[in-house]
């Protein structure tokens, strides 16, 4: 997409990031007392505070040179979600059978990487591509298919058969921006440094 340089944010910095999904509810209380909720947002949108973990000057000039890099928040970039980067379960090994990510049919060859919460479906975009594993009808296939790591769109070379389950497993980025165009660092001594908190906010790129 325009707008968007595909780096990832210096792990280095990213230690002690806090922040996670949040979503849009609106509520209307009625006469009786009874709530009526509605989605505002279709999908949650995550967010992130950074800084804790720029404590000198030499951190705080690779902020610096990244944040001018991306011009603010005019270009996004990758950023991995230190609560939420993988297809399965914290901790466990990436698995083939991860994720469902489509049936086949016998003529599409193209399928969208995603990742299930319960109900809820989110898209997974910005795959890391050389950790992403496929299997169809429960067969790892480790050639025959390829990944766009800009999308997260895999393509068969092949389309799976009629009624064949496509499966994945795959570590993952969000597409993120800086939520402000204005950095503010401090200087407390001889190579010594902090950064003002820095906000992230989750592209969504639907």
């Amino acid at each position: 997409m325009s707008g968007f340089h595909e780096v990832l944010f210096p792990m280095r910095l990213a230690f002690g990031a806090s922040g996670g999904p949040e979503r849009r509810t609106e509520i209307i209380t009625l006469a009786s007392g009874r709530e009526v909720r509605n989605a505002v947002w279709a999908n949650a949108k995550r967010r992130w505070t950074i800084g804790s973990a720029i404590d000198d000057v030499a951190a705080l000039q690779v902020l610096l040179n990244f944040f001018e890099a991306r011009q603010g928040r005019l270009y996004g970039f990758r950023f991995k979600d230190p609560l939420d980067h993988i297809s399965g379960l914290s901790g466990a090994a990436i698995s083939a059978n991860d994720q469902v990510i489509g049936i086949g049919d016998g003529t599409t060859s193209e399928f969208q990487l995603r990742k299930i919460y319960g109900e809820t479906i989110r898209k997974v975009v910005k795959p890391v591509a050389e950790t992403v594993k496929i299997a169809v009808a429960g067969a790892p296939m480790l050639v025959g298919w390829s990944v766009d790591s800009t999308t997260g769109i895999i393509r068969f070379d092949t389309p799976p058969g009629s009624g064949e389950e496509i499966t994945a497993g795959f570590e993952f980025d969000c597409a993120v921006r800086f939520d402000a165009d204005r950095l503010d660092g401090v200087i407390e001594g001889f190579d010594h440094g902090r950064i003002v908190n820095v906000d992230l906010v989750e592209l969504l790129l639907e």
